[in-house]
């Protein structure tokens, strides 16, 4: 039996947890939950929160299915963006200042280290989830400061390539992060 594409299975899986399979569920589990728990652990730097957020995402995901819309793009991302603004929301609480005490410069400060922690969050989700290829060159390049002629070594391919693919991979980064800012 040929393996359904990505788009196939979205649609597959969501009709299951509609049904209320909890075999489904199990599915989904197994192939998300290393992207939610990643992802909430990069936003909150806590394990014991990233394990909740992992909980809250999934429980959402069994109780209200239709919510995923195939046409809008992947249960990846979909599943990303629930964990995405779970975790956001829970360092919004964690970092906000007591009721009734003062919200001047200090809250500022906080709003733009939380933007920050979310925009890295963002990015680095975008970028796992590129093709291995891109990933590679990008992560070489961008994240760990090497040239791309370096990268090209390390990879073992023509400098020319690597080029290629870093340009690519920070254009479809790009990208990725503007779609998501106009949802």
């Amino acid at each position: 039996m040929a393996t359904p594409t990505p788009g196939r299975w979205d649609r597959q899986i969501q009709q299951r947890l509609a049904r209320g399979e909890e075999a489904a569920l199990g599915e989904l589990y197994d192939q998300f939950s290393p992207l939610v728990h990643g992802l909430a652990n990069r936003v909150l730097d806590s394990q014991e929160a990233a394990e909740h957020i992992t909980r809250e995402v999934f429980a959402h995901v069994w109780e209200h299915p239709g919510e995923f819309d195939p046409d809008r793009g992947s249960m990846r991302s979909w599943i990303g963006t629930l964990t995405h603004r779970r975790a956001v929301e829970r360092l919004r609480r964690r970092t906000r200042p007591a009721a009734g005490g003062p919200a001047g410069a200090g809250s500022a400060g906080l709003e733009e280290e939380l933007l920050a922690a979310a925009t890295a969050a963002r990015v680095q989700y975008v970028v796992t989830s590129l093709p291995p290829a891109l990933r590679e060159a990008l992560t070489l390049t961008y994240f760990n400061g090497r040239t791309y002629q370096e990268a090209a070594r390390e990879l073992g391919i023509a400098e020319a390539t690597a080029k290629h693919r870093m340009r690519l991979g920070l254009q479809l980064l790009a990208s990725a992060l503007a779609a998501e800012d106009g949802r």
